[in-house]
């Protein structure tokens, strides 16, 4: 598979962990160092697990490190984890010596099917997710669904809360291997790799409004992270919640289907992920919102489906809209 971009294209491919063969400057999650001990041999620089990894903390650490192990600008970095992990060497890789290419090895469901392509790097902030970054795309995406093996039931359901954006965004025909992906895993993140492939494609730079129906759900869901410090919320978990309070949202404000929104809740409670919220009248939520890179005007910006399988991009929702909505909650 070709992910084209304005710089050239690079291709997705489906490979054994036998095949992860990079000459050049390995970055490696420790969880996967410990469930995968035989990339040790590549002598990577060691990424602590979880969000707190994505700060301008970890950032420095990284440069500094390819700093002192002397690497050149035409050495690839080989970013192997989840999306943590790809985003962070994916920033690195766009500003270490101006510009140096990078890998990605996406290792989780979540960074296979949706963090890994795309284009999109960057850091997290005390005040909100991904407010530094930048469009850096790799030069190879190497998918081996063997890692999918030691991975966490836990995360697995957190990767299919993107799983199931994707049906609900573009492709209704998804959910119906949404609901027994083991029965033909590789087929589903393929699918999944071409619907973002192809919205990527069609607004690379993020600023016709195409791009944004990606981030269904991330408007609340990127919230609920900040607010709790990405430590009670896996990514996804917070996005499902996302999705089915942006549904409910945009049936009240007359622009999804009515109905909609307890489809979305009955797909994702199905798929093992939280779809209920106990704290929506957090005022941490509405500042976090405030911070959306979508929002480009007056009031707040949300990608909304309109029915099952279509979304778009809604600007200039009024604050006190959404506010007296999550008090409804």
């Amino acid at each position: 598979m070709i992910v084209r971009h304005h710089m050239g294209e690079y291709p997705v491919r489906f490979v054994g962990t036998n095949e992860l063969n990079h000459e050049g400057v390995w970055l490696a999650d420790e969880n996967v160092l410990r469930l995968w001990p035989a990339l040790a041999g590549h002598d990577p620089i060691v990424i602590p697990s979880g969000e707190t990894s994505k700060s301008m903390a970890r950032y420095e650490q990284v440069v500094r490190t390819l700093a002192h192990r002397g690497a050149k600008r035409n050495q690839q970095l080989i970013a192997v984890g989840g999306g943590v992990v790809g985003d962070l060497v994916g920033f690195v890789a766009s500003s270490y010596l101006r510009g140096v290419p990078f890998v990605q090895v996406p290792t989780t469901l979540l960074s296979m099917v949706d963090s890994s392509v795309g284009g999109k790097v960057g850091i997290d902030l005390p005040e909100g997710k991904n407010l530094v970054g930048a469009f850096w795309p790799p030069v190879q995406v190497d998918v081996a669904t063997d890692f999918l093996k030691t991975l966490p039931e836990r995360h697995f359901r957190n990767g299919m809360a993107e799983v199931w954006k994707y049906a609900f965004i573009e492709d209704w025909s998804v959910s119906e291997q949404a609901l027994r992906p083991e029965a033909n895993l590789a087929s589903l993140i393929k699918r999944c790799i071409e619907i973002k492939s192809q919205i990527v494609e069609e607004d690379e730079y993020d600023r016709s409004g195409r791009r944004a129906i990606l981030n269904f759900g991330h408007s609340i869901g990127h919230a609920i992270e900040t607010v709790h410090n990405y430590e009670d919320y896996l990514h996804g978990e917070a996005i499902a919640i996302g999705m089915v309070a942006e549904a409910r949202l945009g049936e009240r404000l007359g622009l999804t289907l009515a109905g909609t929104a307890d489809r979305v809740a009955a797909c994702l409670t199905g798929a093992g992920l939280p779809t209920e919220y106990g704290d929506w009248q957090n005022p941490g939520l509405i500042e976090a919102m405030r911070r959306d890179k979508k929002n480009d005007g007056e009031g707040l910006a949300f990608s909304l489906v309109t029915q099952l399988g279509e979304c778009k991009l809604t600007t200039g929702i009024a604050e006190s809209d959404v506010r007296a909505f999550l008090e409804s909650l």
